[in-house]
């Protein structure tokens, strides 16, 4: 037994209770994931949805963003405006309890709201609370009402300011993030507007606009009449369709659901689904109903029309989901999500719901169109053929067991440990840094895979070719988790996978191939962020017997101006300023250049070396990305490498 007055005591004193918005500022990483990018345009989602549930109810059409000159965001919506009036409760102003408390809001009466994707009540008063100042202006009555926070507290109570115009209708919030709370305030144009349009496409009645007056007022416009029918010929820009998008809409259990799709000449699946506009990475029971829908009436059609061959291998539902692009949207009045992340619908009701609609309406479809039936079949029959002779090579690349190491590749150094959790895996481009690395690692929990070349563009190809390319079996084989629909990311040997290949247009050409087979082939690795791309440097400076290593340009500097080296030649030569200096700079070409000491010390080593998470912000818009540069269509490829070229960094020519 601990004495009395020690450490070791533990009582009502040592319960810390947070009041009021404590607890987001104390713990922001709770409600907005992260304090990174993503955490802070997820403030704008937030701010943004309001207006969206607004629109849901029936009562905005317009939503406005603004990133404005000095770094504040503002949304502007022309719905009802935020109560104002006292709350029968609290004894204060209703947009002040809004803005100030957890768990408050309008989302929990449903009569105010049929359907949310604010289910929790959080939204804004997490924004108001992790913002430097909040300022809200209301149109309600006639009247324009304003209120002004700092960091979540009130500055007074609500005031009404002055008459509003006739034109003036709704809600107004402008914040700027707090700097003691985000590790960067660069709000990303393109970041934003990729989920402004995704959020026009599931609402077609909605218009919004987006600002930024930071850059010279760029700005776009999202209107979409056709709605989700837009979204799919969006998303399938750069593919060959074989018809024109399938639309079904209807109701089944209250439940409004909204589905168009399409089947293409390309050989992946991609569906996404939403409930309430909110994207459900891991899919639920509205994702189920639609597949076990569309397997059951595609076979029903097929056989009733004799359009499959007597012997042959029949159907799975993997089969009539190659090459198709489905967008699935509902709206659930009491959606019940699996974990906080709201990824994943639970709701059973939904899946018979989905099961229902879509059968009866694809059953008519199919008998008013049968060439597009018939097309559909014969694409879903030589996928089921590529099955059939894709299913040894699949076989062969399934380990039984994380324990069986039979078919782990040669040319892997496995690491000692078999922790999943506490391993790791290099991919590494080319065998001399391979040999690097494998000398250089930490045995105990560093496993290194060196790949010879270039792998197999997976945009192009089926799965039984796929399965022939040597160098994506021994990652399969490495990773050991199976592949496509077989692939479970439980099963992976491995707790982190790292790429690493050369900082110049080959190695970046290699990534970028190695993150196409990994996002249609092992997407819940990157979803549940098992992904990592290495940084490996690209200069080493010498000074006497110091080496520092930079890995860009700006670090270059600063180390040379540390050294007290300006950095600037003064008109000599590159080369002739570095000897004047004492200095030496080496630019390095590839990983090969760096002896295994130098690649432990600056990529490997977990104490020192920077990794990049691979994320998916928006699953649809790296859906199009991937499709944009991995496809066979050149000119949007073309387009997308001019508009972002700016962005690029450490390209060699």
């Amino acid at each position: 037994m601990a004495k009395k007055g020690t450490k070791s005591d533990y009582n009502a004193k040592n319960i810390n209770v947070l009041k009021g918005l404590e607890a987001v500022r104390k713990r922001p990483a709770m409600y907005i994931g992260d304090v990174s990018a993503r955490g802070l345009h997820h403030l704008i989602n937030e701010v943004v949805d309001n207006s969206i549930d607004e629109a849901l109810a029936g009562h905005c059409d317009k939503i406005n963003v603004t990133i404005n000159k000095d770094g504040s965001v503002t949304v502007q919506d022309n719905g009802r405006g935020i109560p104002v009036d006292i709350h029968p409760d609290e004894k204060r102003s209703a947009l002040e309890v809004v803005m100030t408390m957890l768990h408050a809001g309008g989302k929990f009466d449903k009569n105010t709201y049929k359907v949310s994707g604010g289910l929790h009540g959080v939204g804004v008063s997490v924004v108001n609370a992790l913002s430097d100042w909040l300022k809200v202006e209301v149109s309600r009555g006639g009247k324009i009402y304003f209120q002004e926070f700092k960091k979540g507290f009130p500055l007074s109570k609500v005031k009404e300011t002055r008459k509003a115009k006739k034109t003036e209708k709704g809600t107004k919030i402008t914040f700027y993030p707090d700097p003691d709370i985000f590790k960067t305030l660069d709000f990303k144009f393109d970041t934003v507007s990729e989920r402004m349009r995704e959020l026009a496409y599931l609402n077609k009645t909605i218009t919004i606009k987006i600002k930024d007056e930071r850059n010279g007022g760029e700005e776009e416009t999202f209107h979409f009449k056709g709605g989700l029918i837009e979204f799919v010929k969006y998303l399938d820009e750069t593919r060959q369709p074989l018809h024109k998008s399938i639309y079904i809409e209807g109701m089944k259990e209250n439940t409004p659901i909204e589905i168009a799709f399409q089947y293409t000449t390309h050989y992946t699946e991609n569906i996404f689904s939403y409930v309430n506009n909110i994207n459900t990475t891991e899919g639920g029971t509205h994702l189920s109903g639609f597949k076990t829908a569309l397997t059951r009436t595609l076979n029903n059609y097929a056989y009733r029309n004799k359009l499959l061959k007597e012997g042959k291998i029949n159907l799975t539902g993997d089969d009539f989901r190659e090459g198709l692009t489905a967008v699935i949207s509902v709206k659930v009045a009491e959606p019940q999500f699996e974990g906080q992340t709201k990824t994943k619908l639970g709701n059973s009701e939904t899946k018979s719901a989905v099961e229902m609609v879509v059968g009866e309406k694809l059953a008519d479809y199919l008998e008013e169109n049968p060439s597009v039936g018939k097309k559909i079949i014969e694409k879903c029959t030589r996928a089921a053929e590529a099955r059939e002779a894709a299913r040894k090579a699949r076989d062969l690349a399934r380990r039984k067991n994380a324990l069986d190491t039979l078919n782990l590749p040669g040319k892997l150094a496995d690491c000692s440990i078999t922790d999943p959790e506490h391993c790791e895996i290099y991919i590494v481009e080319g065998d001399s840094a391979g040999g690097s690395a494998k000398q250089g690692r930490d045995r105990k929990f560093q496993a290194i895979l060196p790949l010879k070349g270039k792998i197999l563009n997976v945009e192009k190809a089926r799965i039984n070719k796929i399965l022939e390319n040597n160098e994506i079996k021994a990652i399969i084989s490495a990773i050991g988790a199976g592949i496509g629909g077989d692939f479970n990311k439980d099963k992976a040997r491995y707790g982190k996978i790292i790429l690493m290949t050369d900082a110049d247009v080959d190695g970046s050409h290699i990534r970028t191939l190695l993150l196409t087979f990994l996002y249609r082939y092992m997407k819940d690795l990157i979803t549940a962020g098992k992904i990592y791309i290495a940084q490996p440097p690209l200069y080493k400076i010498k000074k006497g017997k110091e080496d520092f290593y930079a890995f860009d340009e700006k670090e270059r500097d600063e180390i040379l101006k540390r050294l007290k080296v300006n950095g600037k030649n003064n008109g000599k030569s590159e080369e002739e300023d570095k000897n004047i200096k004492g200095v030496n700079i080496s630019r390095y070409k590839g990983l090969g250049e760096m002896n295994p000491e130098q690649l432990w010390e600056t990529t490997m080593n977990p104490e020192t070396r920077t990794v990049l998470q691979v994320t998916i912000e928006s699953a649809a818009t790296a859906d199009k990305i991937f499709e944009t540069l991995m496809g066979d269509e050149v000119e949007p490829r073309r387009e997308f490498i001019e508009k972002n070229a700016k962005y690029v960094k450490n390209l060699d020519i």
